[in-house]
């Protein structure tokens, strides 16, 4: 989905976009168009360097009149700075989670937020400036250089790995003589996973640092001279205040699993209309019909050869169906041995083989559905259905978690219990005339999300009598 001077999209009709355009425009779009131009998301990941300019944003008072909610105790301080550093390896591993925690609660933890996480794709390799992805994080200190807010973000040359498709508004720009990268990104890189995106600690000032931190993602887009800032798959509280500063709103959409307080995988099946329980339970025994046995793994029980496995099926997944991958092999090392029991890894072995694996990672009420692989040029029908669904909702019941969510696209999923669910973005635009056209198209592709999200839910799998929402 995206601006119409990408190929036709079902959520987008092909309406063109409209400039008025003056002769000296003209005259630089024909320019661009003999050149012929392409947006640097076509090209190559280059890497980018960011401006040569202070990477302190400024100091700010805080007033008497902040938040009173806040419960933890990190001084008296009344005055901050906001610098951006170029690695989180200059944040302390406690200061970030703490902001972390503060920003979700424990009940809803998210791993991806955590520093073991992000410092594992930057010391790999992955989220580096050779790959495009230059860390430029937020981090507001008070006078005594305590750590109350972090925000992840990164000085982009290209749009993979977002999840967000923002690739024909690159187009656009470059059609009219202008350049879309680099661009400002605050995300977690190649994870399209719902979260908090201002990570604040919980102090009684915690609201005007939330809105310090904001202005401060503002200023810097301007201070780089990019395009635009791009905040992808923000909470649905932040999406609505960043609203009121001026973000345009995007939704997409996804499918979650939610827990209806089950006993039992059977208890879940129980839920659905007939044939939809008659379809898993058959695609279920062919598992074992197979000769494959299912394994939970998680924590000391993942061994180095697991990972080592596990990184050939990754390689084998992304060459037949993406092209490039994202992530190292040392990525997957790295990143279990930083976020233990928290990962768990669906394994299934054909005697003593390890044959395919799904990986996910456990939230504080959720578990994540995350990456897939088999061995290469072997098929085993619907594993890839018990090891990515029905393997996750089944840990879900067992470890009593809230819901599974099992990344992005698919509506196979639907049948297998997994419903839409809204998935948010924000974009602040700097130039005024493709903000406005920006947001026209927003305002259309909504409309058409809504109505498609209505009508998976009024053709779901579950009985008549049942209200479910994944959103609930």
């Amino acid at each position: 989905m995206a601006v119409a001077v990408a190929s036709p999209s079902p959520f987008l009709g092909e309406t063109p976009l409209h400039f008025k355009k003056t002769s000296f425009q003209r005259c630089i779009l024909n320019s661009v168009l003999q050149l012929r131009i392409k947006a640097l998301f076509w090209g190559p990941r280059k890497a980018v360097e960011p401006s040569k300019v202070d990477l302190s944003i400024g100091d700010f008072s805080l007033t008497e009149s902040g938040s009173k909610g806040g419960t933890t105790n990190v001084g008296e301080a009344k005055n901050i700075s906001v610098s951006v550093v170029s690695s989180i390896s200059e944040v302390s591993s406690d200061e970030w989670d703490a902001c972390s925690l503060d920003a979700t609660g424990p009940e809803q933890f998210n791993p991806f937020l955590s520093h073991g996480f992000l410092s594992s794709l930057e010391e790999s390799g992955c989220a580096v400036k050779e790959t495009g992805w230059v860390p430029q994080h937020i981090i507001a200190r008070d006078e005594c250089r305590n750590v109350l807010g972090v925000i992840p973000l990164y000085l982009k040359s290209h749009s993979y790995g977002e999840y967000v498709f923002d690739h024909s508004w690159a187009d656009a720009y470059y059609s009219y003589g202008s350049r879309y990268y680099p661009k400002l990104q605050c995300c977690v890189p190649f994870t399209p996973v719902t979260g908090q995106r201002i990570l604040v600690r919980n102090t009684a000032y915690r609201d005007q640092i939330f809105d310090i931190l904001v202005s401060a993602l503002m200023a810097l887009t301007v201070k780089f001279q990019v395009s635009s800032l791009h905040i992808t798959f923000p909470s649905a509280n932040e999406w609505d205040k960043l609203k009121e500063k001026g973000f345009l709103q995007r939704i997409g959409m996804q499918y979650h699993w939610k827990n209806r307080n089950y006993k039992s995988f059977d208890e879940f099946l129980m839920d659905m209309k007939q044939s939809k329980r008659k379809n898993i339970r058959q695609e279920r025994k062919k598992i074992s019909a197979q000769n494959l046995t299912m394994k939970r793994l998680r924590g000391y029980e993942i061994k180095a050869r697991h990972w080592d496995t596990f990184y050939e099926f990754y390689r084998n997944t992304t060459d037949n169906k993406w092209g490039s991958a994202y992530l190292t092999r040392d990525f997957f090392h790295n990143m279990a041995s930083k976020m233990g029991d928290k990962v768990l890894l669906v394994a299934a072995e054909e005697g003593e083989e390890l044959v395919a694996a799904a990986l996910n990672l456990i939230g504080g009420d959720t578990i994540y559905g995350r990456l897939w692989g088999c061995l290469p040029r072997a098929y085993y029908p619907n594993l890839h259905f018990e090891a990515c669904y029905y393997q996750a909702i089944e840990a879900a019941i067992e470890l009593n978690l809230d819901k599974v969510e099992a990344g992005a696209q698919g509506e196979h999923k639907i049948q297998r219990g997994y419903l839409p669910v809204t998935t948010y973005s924000c974009h602040y635009i700097l130039d005024a005339e493709f903000r406005k056209v920006i947001a026209d198209f927003l305002a259309r592709e909504a409309a058409q999300v809504k109505l498609v999200m209505k009508l998976l839910h009024d053709s779901g799998p579950f009985k008549d009598d049942i209200s479910l929402s994944a959103e609930a």
